[in-house]
């Protein structure tokens, strides 16, 4: 049974660890903007029935004149995001539609994601209501302070959690009606509100080539991954200024 999903795609951030005259989300990997090649993964699925951009208000001149028509042909909506990633899910849930079965809550800048992991990711909400794609942590995790460690982490049972997040789209609702009972400070993705509802989310095993884009270094990498993978073959027409702007 196929299941509607609403995809909302967070390129609200401040990129303040990124650098640069331009936000990571905005930035090109291996041709084109990190922020469409994530579009671009949901707009190719036929279970996807809404997707949702969320962008900072600055943004909004500088998306609708340099993408606007591409947006348009995908039937990408925009909105304006807020200060906090959990600010801009919710003002995208309150956008998403009443006949829509799942929610896909992606991060932008998780421009590498496979079409595998999403199909995993959506097909194990679709069956717990919540489900994440998370990868072991392999490496040595130290607890540090003031410049020392105090403790080396046992990272048996450690995962690091990743995106597409999927939820039933009332059950995440439910969850961020929950969210004034919660310390927002604490509050880093939204498998961490389901979770709170005392729902148990699933985990899709995924692997480290899923990384977000953080840093400037993380283009390079991103962009060696992306070219150790074959590319799709566009179904139909692929849309206005494609070959100036995707």
């Amino acid at each position: 049974m196929s299941h509607s999903v609403a995809a909302i795609i967070c390129a609200a951030g401040a990129s303040s660890r990124f650098g640069g005259k331009r936000k990571k989300a905005f930035v090109d990997v291996a041709g084109r903007a990190v922020f469409l090649r994530s579009v671009e993964l949901f707009s190719n699925r036929g279970d996807v029935k809404q997707i949702l951009l969320g962008i900072g208000a600055d943004d909004e001149e500088l998306v609708n004149v340099k993408w606007g028509p591409n947006l348009k042909f995908f039937n990408v909506k925009t909105f304006t995001g807020g200060a906090e990633r959990f600010d801009t899910v919710k003002k995208g849930l309150e956008l998403v539609k009443d006949q829509i079965d799942l929610v896909a809550v992606h991060d932008a800048c998780r421009c590498c994601v496979t079409d595998a992991i999403i199909d995993a990711s959506i097909t194990a909400a679709a069956r717990h209501g919540a489900a994440i794609p998370a990868c072991a942590v392999t490496a040595t995790i130290k607890d540090v302070n003031d410049g020392t460690i105090s403790k080396t982490v046992d990272r048996t049972g450690l995962y690091e959690a990743q995106t597409p997040q999927v939820f039933a789209a009332e059950l995440l609702r439910k969850a961020y009606e929950n969210l004034e009972n919660l310390d927002k400070s604490r509050i880093s993705d939204d498998s961490q509100l389901v979770e709170a509802l005392g729902h148990e989310v699933a985990v899709v095993e995924s692997d480290s080539s899923n990384i977000k884009v953080t840093r400037q270094s993380d283009i390079a990498i991103a962009a060696a991954i992306l070219k150790t993978r074959p590319k799709p073959m566009p179904e139909g027409p692929v849309g206005p200024y494609a070959e100036a702007q995707w």
